[in-house]
């Protein structure tokens, strides 16, 4: 082992341990493709609602939840040959699909405006043996004027509020390389409309749509799946 990945394993040992003794944490074995991944998580979104991040900006914790869009997107991300290009998650949770597309060879950047949801999509891609992560707090209402941009752009549930759907348009309109693409996983969220709708103002085009079923005992969603590229 060089010295380097060393030093790695021990800065993510040393987060991991932190994350446990910080949250309520579980791990949830998620079966993604052919694989299990083994996924550690806050117990409980409820402990971690913030009155205060609440009355600030109507922030609430959903990050927590392992939600039915990124078991989709994380199936479909595992498959995708990523050699190495760039990819962003937005709004990246515990980091399932970030872990994913690790695995799938992406140089990954999990975002989210919580900064410790990126912690622990750090940690979780290390524990299932995927290659480093970074991890990036991002505000889609204040958007860094470095930003950089990306080969592909994925994101799944992110559209649970009506004004996300222009500002995920425009994160993604800036975020994405110029013959780079986007993915987004949306089970039928208030937000979508007004996203398709700001896919043209932002210069974006939607090139596909498909729909994928999820089962999981009581659960039954229908998880639409979107391909976007610039115009």
């Amino acid at each position: 082992m060089s010295e380097r990945r060393a030093r790695a394993d021990a800065e993510l040992e040393a987060l991991d341990d932190s994350l446990r003794r910080r949250f309520r944490a579980v791990q949830t074995a998620v079966d993604v493709g052919t694989r299990t991944l083994s996924i550690l998580h806050p117990a409980s979104a409820e402990d971690l609602i913030d009155e205060r991040d609440f009355e600030r900006d109507e922030r609430l914790p959903y990050w927590a939840e392992l939600w039915p869009s990124a078991r989709i997107l994380a199936a479909l991300v595992l498959e995708m040959s990523g050699d190495g290009r760039s990819l962003l998650e937005l709004g990246c949770g515990s980091g399932l699909v970030a872990t994913s597309a690790a695995l799938a060879g992406f140089n990954v950047v999990a975002s989210d405006y919580y900064e410790d949801a990126a912690r622990f999509a750090r940690v979780n891609a290390w524990r299932n043996g995927g290659p480093s992560i970074r991890g990036m707090m991002l505000d889609w209402r204040a958007l860094p004027p470095d930003l950089p941009t990306f080969d592909v752009v994925i994101a799944s549930d992110v559209l649970y509020e009506r004004p996300y759907g222009g500002l995920v348009a425009a994160v993604i309109a800036k975020a994405l390389a110029p013959n780079g693409m986007a993915v987004l996983a949306d089970p039928g969220r208030v937000g979508r409309e007004a996203f398709l709708d700001a896919l043209p103002t932002n210069g974006l085009v939607l090139r596909s749509r498909r729909t994928v079923p999820f089962v999981e005992g009581t659960i039954r969603q229908q998880i639409v799946v979107f391909e976007i590229v610039h115009q």
